[in-house]
Formats: structure tokens, sequence, C-alpha cells
């Protein structure tokens, strides 16, 4: 008897260990798989990747920064698929309100998309800069999806910042960006 309760209470110490350590590892990442069933296939988590294209859609982050700094909006073209990719910062529930006002129909996506962001960047005269941060990349097969926490410069000062995600492709052998959306906050003044 003493024997099993002393197993019980050993068992229980290395229970509450590994639920400390996950928790740990949660508060650290701040994001959470959540699956709907407890018996997950085979199959499942078996991403096709390779260390070659991390590489290439790693490259092509650094290209798209570089764009920005270096103010060379039709380079910057050659990442994307094609010029309607979505690419917009959606409005929180507030900016909804406020744009419903005159637009009941406004559901926090804005217009302009890449071409606008893409003229802006060639045509602007302040000095910009976009850098990127905690990259995370997941890759299976064809598809890809990049995030990353994100600041935005004008003039040498952060004007915003926030978490930015793209969808990306592999097609004729090279990765290309299909959809960017981001959230967006100004500093404290």
């Amino acid at each position: 008897m003493t024997k099993l309760l002393g197993l019980l209470v050993l068992a229980l110490f290395f229970s509450t260990q590994v639920i400390a350590q996950d928790l740990k590892v949660f508060h650290q990442h701040k994001a959470v798989t959540v699956s709907a069933n407890p018996e997950t296939p085979s199959y499942q988590n078996k991403r096709v990747s390779t260390p070659e294209d991390i590489i290439a859609i790693k490259k092509l982050t650094e290209d798209f920064m570089s764009c920005i700094k270096n103010k060379d909006g039709k380079r910057l073209s050659t990442l994307v698929l094609h010029s309607r990719i979505l690419f917009t910062s959606p409005g929180d529930q507030s900016r909804v309100d406020k744009v419903r006002e005159y637009d009941v129909n406004f559901d926090g996506i804005g217009f302009g998309g890449f071409l606008s962001f893409s003229r802006y960047i060639s045509t602007t005269t302040e000095k910009i800069e976009e850098k990127f941060y905690n990259i995370e990349i997941t890759q299976d097969g064809h598809l890809a999806w990049v995030t990353f926490d994100y600041e935005f410069y004008a003039d040498g000062k952060v004007n915003n910042y926030g978490i930015e995600h793209w969808q990306v492709r592999k097609i004729d052998g090279k990765w290309k960006i299909y959809s960017v959306i981001w959230t967006q906050y100004e500093p404290a003044k």
C-alpha cells in the first residue's frame, strides 16, 4: 500500500512537472493548437518541407524588406503572384462602425491593396523601411504560411507595427506571395 501510494505521489509529481513545462511553453509562444479529435491520424503533422524551400521563403521576406527600403515597387511586384492579391489590414470593430455610418456594407477590408502599396513605396518622399522579427515559416509542399512581427518606419520613426501573415505558393519553381494580412497599431505618442 505504501509502495502504491509512493508511486501515485511520484506520478503526480511528474505529471505536474509536465503540465508546468507545457504552461511555460504556452506562455512563451502564446499560440494554441486545438485538435477537434483526440486521436490524430498518423498522417497529420507530417508536412512536406525542404531546407532549400525554407531558405527561399526566408529570402522572399528579405527581398520584400529590401524593395520597401529601396522604394522599388516594380521589383516588389515580382514577389507577388499578381497585383490583385489580398493585401490588407482589416479595420477593428470601431473603424468598421465608423465607416458604416455612410457605408452599411463595409466589412473592414480596405481598398487599394497591393497596387496602392506598390505605388506608395515607389513615389513617397519619406525614407521608409519595414523590419520583420520572429519569422515563422510553415511549409507543406507547394504552399507555405509566413507569420512575423513587423515595424514600419517612415523618416526613421516607427509609423505602425503589428503581426503580419503571408500565404505563399511555389509556382514555376519560385515562391510567390498570394495573400498579405496584418494588424496595425500606432506607437504611443
